[in-house]
């Protein structure tokens, strides 16, 4: 029904005013706008000058007929609805209507009151309704509209701000880690055999681990693990620590033996290192058995660990920490090559022992040693930058900026000793 029942207007046309003096008293009580017409070309006027809702015409007019007003009325009105009055002589007229002028409905005269009315409440409603479902479509259409603008604008700001977040992930991992290796750095200063040992340790197991297919936790935590692989020497005396392992007497040796669980439990309290202590605790179990300090054999030994075993049993060969005396890289390779079976994991040896066989990765990285004044910001570290006292001052993978640039360069004058840095410089800024 109509919300403003007095905008719904109504027609009538028909050539007796009897008849149309019946009409409206019978539409009287309806509320409707009630429009009367004696002749066709009077009702086109009145349709031109008002808005009309239904148009309720004889069939028998002079001049116009009903099927050539009702004709007329569909192409200039089609929204009215159009109702033709006919009687029983009129039966093919009425069918002409139908086809030509596109009625909705024809009441024989003489037509029933009530039912007259019904139709015509029928009609009005009818009409309501599309009405209803076209402002409902026009709103869902708009609603739609606004949703894909500001689906688009969301869609823009979640991009945004997921680059802003990986920007942001990327430096807290890059800060992470450097904060692990200058924390490595001040262990290492415990005792010139430690300088440099943790990262040399931390850059063979990375080499290792990229030739073999490491689940991801693992994959994260053994960097990690590699780097604070010693740190349980903090509870070692530094007079221990200067002694090669072949020369410790059985005490010293049980207590050096002890560091992998001192250094468990050093990280029990950290949320971050629970995939990482257990590395740490098991770096130095052998695959045959005979390690500790749990004596865990083969497979039960975590894959991070059997890498790191062997990192750090080549990085202790090549420094002396064995027996005091400093092997080559060719005799630190045969040595752990030797251990393939007892005190390694095969499969770990076989990719230690492909480094050394195929191209590093590295090689293909293009490599400078620049001097201070030749760093640019955007420049990105290869190697770690330790100062000489063995103190990492910037790790590698670390961007150049301006700011960076500055400090080092007040290092440098601050120390009075020229540096150089080992950079990837960007290929736009080589050209």
């Amino acid at each position: 029904m109509t919300t403003d029942i007095q905008q719904w207007t109504l027609l009538a046309i028909d050539d007796e005013p009897n008849i149309l003096a019946a009409l409206r008293r019978l539409f009287r009580a309806t509320g409707w706008r009630i429009l009367t017409a004696g002749h066709a070309e009077e009702a086109l006027s009145l349709l031109a000058a008002e808005p009309v809702n239904a148009v309720l015409s004889d069939m028998r007019m002079p001049g116009m007929d009903g099927v050539q007003l009702l004709e007329r009325i569909s192409q200039g009105w089609p929204h009215a609805a159009r109702l033709l009055l006919t009687g029983q002589a009129d039966l093919g007229s009425t069918i002409a209507a139908v086809n030509r002028g596109g009625i909705h409905r024809y009441i024989a005269k003489p037509w029933n009151d009530d039912e007259l009315v019904m139709t015509l409440r029928q009609v009005e409603e009818r009409q309501q309704l599309e009405a209803d479902k076209q402002a409902l479509e026009r709103l869902t259409q708009s609603q739609n509209d606004e949703l894909k603008t500001l689906n688009a604008g969301l869609e823009v700001r979640v991009a945004s701000r997921t680059e802003e977040l990986a920007a942001a992930n990327g430096r807290l991992k890059r800060n992470y880690l450097t904060s692990i290796k200058a924390f490595t750095a001040l262990i290492e200063m415990r005792g010139k055999t430690q300088v440099g040992h943790a990262r040399q340790v931390a850059d063979l197991a990375r080499r290792i681990a990229q030739t073999m297919t490491l689940d991801a936790g693992t994959a994260h935590d053994l960097p990690i693990a590699a780097l604070l692989h010693d740190i349980g020497h903090i509870g070692l005396s530094d007079a221990l620590l200067a002694r090669p392992l072949n020369r410790l007497d059985p005490d010293e040796l049980r207590r050096y033996r002890q560091h992998p669980v001192l250094g468990e439990q050093a990280l029990l309290a950290c949320d971050d290192m629970q995939g990482v202590a257990p590395l740490i605790r098991a770096h130095h179990e052998r695959w045959d058995g005979q390690g500790f300090p749990d004596g865990l054999r083969g497979t039960a030994i975590p894959l991070g660990a059997r890498i790191l075993a062997v990192a750090d049993a080549y990085e202790d060969l090549r420094g002396g920490r064995i027996d005091g005396e400093a092997l080559s890289p060719s005799e630190a390779r045969r040595a752990v090559l030797a251990g393939r079976g007892s005190q390694f994991d095969p499969s770990v040896v076989d990719a230690f022992a492909s480094l050394f066989s195929i191209a590093s990765p590295e090689t293909a990285v293009p490599l400078q040693h620049l001097r201070t004044a030749d760093l640019r910001a955007g420049q990105v570290l290869l190697q770690d930058f330790v100062s000489p006292e063995g103190v990492l001052l910037l790790s590698s993978g670390q961007r150049l900026n301006e700011d960076l640039i500055t400090r080092i360069v007040a290092f440098e004058k601050k120390h009075g000793r020229a540096l150089t840095l080992a950079v990837q410089v960007p290929a736009e800024a080589g050209r």
